[in-house]
């Protein structure tokens, strides 16, 4: 055997042995938690309102079961649109490069350089202890034995200046014995994944935020429309008061108090007119448009969108698949697990192959000739000796993490179903309230028309007749609250079941 084929084989052999070592991977392996599953999607079956949830599938555009063509359109338009979100996609896209950027320790380093550089050795400097002087023709060490160093030319005084032409590359690679760099891929990996997970909790909490206040809207729209028919009703009582008075059958007390009721009910409209108009400019802004902008679209009164008959929930299985902030949680658990592999692989050596091949000559004419050529390849290891405590304390600290994420993603989904047990309960209870000031406004209307004739024949004073009005005004205000109350229930309960990111971005 050859002295180039033993070089060549001393080299190989390490190599070879790291590499069939390198399928260790050292640190906890994630496994996904199973969570348990809480009978809260009972309550569907005892729930007593008009519109009910049940077990059915779940579709991803919830808004749509109020069949309100403007809600779906201002919907469609808010996962381009929304600057919360496009924020949130900035981030994702962010930790995606920090994903390929630790993916690139997978991989072998190559670099090329070239250079030329004119260069002088000094006579005082590291020259002279190879025992260079201008004077002697020939080079020797400083122990005065062989020839060593560069001669100066001659007839010339000194060390002589020169060119010096290099081209070449340098590679290196890091044998991932203990799988440090895979387990940085991997929490890299499932932090992006949580980004993923963030902008999608994102864009669903922006989608309930943009139907509660369209809903408000609407329910503002409607209670100043309320108002304006009791401030007719109370111009008419108004009117009868001041003729009654004139003819003498009543007294200027009534008139007084009918003149009071009036302006009572006038002082409503201001406050009611710019919450409309604020309301406006909080759907433009989720929207990402200027103030104003959506005036002309949402001015229009309309009512509050009606409930549908049924609201499929989905099943009990498939929430925690479903919901981002628990997705996202189990992914940022899954990072604080590989992070515990990465430090207990520093505790180990790191070998690397590194490797350079170039050509360097004196003359930029021979560079390219086999006898400019070098290189350099061999194997390098480092391995911690005293650290003063950093690699427990960093290990530690994994440890330590990784327990906190734990207990959040625990925390996260027992918060979870409990938001949907409260939807749930708060939906149904909603819709009864609803349907009993529904019949308190039409006794009270029945009573203001009865309160109203008998004031005429004057078998009633007109203080009745405000008080019955007055009522009438509270129970109509409480039944228009309570039917967008019942209808940001259904917003609430949707955003608990987690739908409305499945088909806007890619995973």
């Amino acid at each position: 055997m050859n002295t180039s084929q033993y070089s060549v084989r001393a080299i190989l052999l390490p190599v070879l042995a790291c590499l069939a070592m390198a399928a260790c991977t050292v640190g906890p392996n994630f496994e996904p938690s199973k969570s348990p599953t809480p009978e809260v999607f009972n309550r569907t079956q005892t729930a007593q309102a008009p519109s009910k949830a049940v077990e059915g599938q779940f579709g991803p555009e919830w808004w749509t079961l109020f069949n309100d063509p403007v809600l779906n359109g201002l919907e469609k338009q808010l996962a381009d649109a929304n600057l919360d979100v496009a924020a949130a996609s900035a981030r994702l896209l962010q930790s995606r490069a920090e994903r390929r950027v630790a993916g690139a320790a997978e991989y072998p380093t190559l670099d090329g350089a070239a250079s030329y550089n004119r260069e002088r050795g000094s006579e005082n400097g590291i020259l002279s202890l190879l025992g260079v002087t201008p004077t002697q023709s020939q080079p020797q060490s400083a122990s005065g034995s062989a020839p060593l160093g560069v001669a100066a030319m001659p007839g010339s005084k000194g060390s002589p200046a020169y060119n010096l032409y290099q081209v070449g590359f340098d590679a290196s690679w890091e044998v991932d014995i203990w799988g440090r760099v895979r387990r940085s891929v991997e929490a890299a990996t499932a932090l992006s994944e949580a980004s993923y997970e963030d902008r999608n909790s994102i864009l669903l909490s922006a989608r309930a935020e943009l139907a509660r206040d369209y809903i408000e809207l609407r329910d503002t729209q409607e209670l100043l429309q309320i108002a304006h028919q009791n401030l007719d009703i109370a111009n008419d009582a108004l009117k009868l008061t001041q003729v009654r008075a004139h003819e003498g059958v009543t007294t200027d007390l009534d008139v007084s108090n009918a003149s009071a009721q009036v302006e009572n009910i006038e002082s409503l409209i201001p406050t009611l007119e710019s919450h409309s108009e604020t309301t406006i400019n909080a759907i433009g802004l989720l929207l990402g448009e200027e103030p104003g902008a959506l005036r002309q679209m949402l001015a229009a009164t309309q009512e509050v969108p009606v409930l549908p008959a049924q609201v499929p929930i989905g099943f009990p299985s498939e929430l925690v698949q479903r919901r981002p902030d628990i997705r996202k949680a189990e992914a940022e658990l899954h990072a604080a697990t590989a992070s515990i592999g990465v430090a207990k692989a520093d505790f180990y050596p790191r070998i690397m192959l590194n490797g350079s091949a170039g050509f360097q000559s004196l003359q930029l004419s021979s560079l390219a000739s086999w006898a400019s050529g070098q290189f350099v390849v061999g194997p390098s290891i480092t391995f911690p000796i005293f650290e003063g405590g950093r690699l427990k304390g960093t290990l530690q600290l994994r440890e330590a993490q990784q327990q906190e994420a734990a207990i959040a993603y625990k925390a996260t989904v027992l918060r979870a179903w409990q938001e949907v047990d409260d939807a749930l309960v708060t939906y149904d209870a909603e819709q009864r309230r609803r349907d009993r000031l529904a019949q308190a406004v039409t006794m009270n209307e029945r009573a203001l028309s009865v309160a109203r004739e008998r004031y005429k024949a004057g078998a009633l004073d007109y203080l009745d007749v405000l008080n019955v009005q007055k009522q009438l005004l509270e129970a109509q205000s409480n039944l228009e609250q309570s039917r967008a109350t019942a209808a940001t229930n259904l917003i609430t309960l949707c955003k608990a079941l987690g739908g409305g990111w499945e088909s806007t971005y890619g995973g």
